[in-house]
């Protein structure tokens, strides 16, 4: 099925600021800086304002340090002695080989989904699946990529395989701002929700191999699309 025609794209908005007293904050404000860095907020290469961060957070600067730390075991950025944070880079060579391993994780995953998947599982993908289709037509990009995400994620879950679910979780961390660089290319876009759109079809045939062969084209060309964009950037940088 061809996707709708889109709507002209909407600029996204950062998402709101909601502390929980249920977690704690170090962990709350971890999971938006993570937020900030793989939308392009904070761009690679970047420092981190430690005291513009804490004012806008609204935590002190306590778990917003105990924040960063857990922000750097992710590999997100690293800690200078004496000289703050920074975002760490993502290049072509990392984009190109963690999407290896990515598509080959995720296509396994749809491989074993569509063996597995329940009527009442499928259904849970096909609301989504509808959600992501109507942020597509309206040209949503930030509820667009958090539903797709969701899509991504819940696929891996569904394999029913509890080592490829924590192994993808920890690669996500890193790759998650790659692929939100992919729908930046509006004909990735439209190519990208046609696969999805495929990836339903295989999951509603109960088709293992379909379902596997969509999946490992789609997030091959995802990392093909990150790689691509991280190289223009590169050119722009050496010729501004």
């Amino acid at each position: 099925m061809e996707p709708s025609a889109p709507k002209p794209a909407k600029r996204g908005r950062p998402p709101k600021v909601r502390l929980s007293k249920r977690e704690p904050l170090a962990h709350q404000a971890a999971a938006h800086l993570r937020d900030l860095i793989i939308r392009g907020e904070m761009v690679p290469g970047s420092r981190i304002p430690e005291r513009e961060l804490s004012e806008r957070i609204k935590v002190s600067r306590t778990p917003l340090r105990e924040a960063l730390k857990l922000l750097e075991r992710d590999g997100l950025i690293e800690i200078l002695q004496n000289r703050g944070a920074r975002v760490i880079s993502f290049t072509v060579e990392e984009a190109r080989e963690l999407f290896e391993v990515i598509a080959g994780m995720e296509s396994l995953a749809a491989q074993l989904a569509a063996q597995r998947i329940t009527d009442d599982e499928l259904a849970q993908l096909e609301r989504l699946h509808a959600q992501m289709l109507e942020h597509y037509r309206n040209r949503d990009k930030d509820p667009y990529f958090d539903v797709n995400s969701r899509i991504h994620d819940l696929v891996v879950d569904l394999s029913g395989n509890g080592i490829l679910r924590s192994t993808h979780a920890d690669l996500m961390l890193r790759a998650r701002r790659g692929r939100y660089m992919a729908i930046m290319k509006p004909a990735r876009w439209s190519q990208s929700v046609a696969e999805h759109e495929g990836l339903m079809e295989a999951l509603r045939a109960r088709d293992p191999e379909a379902a596997r062969r969509v999946w490992q084209l789609h997030l091959n060309h995802t990392g093909e699309t990150v790689c691509a964009v991280l190289q223009e950037q590169a050119v722009e940088t050496t010729a501004g």
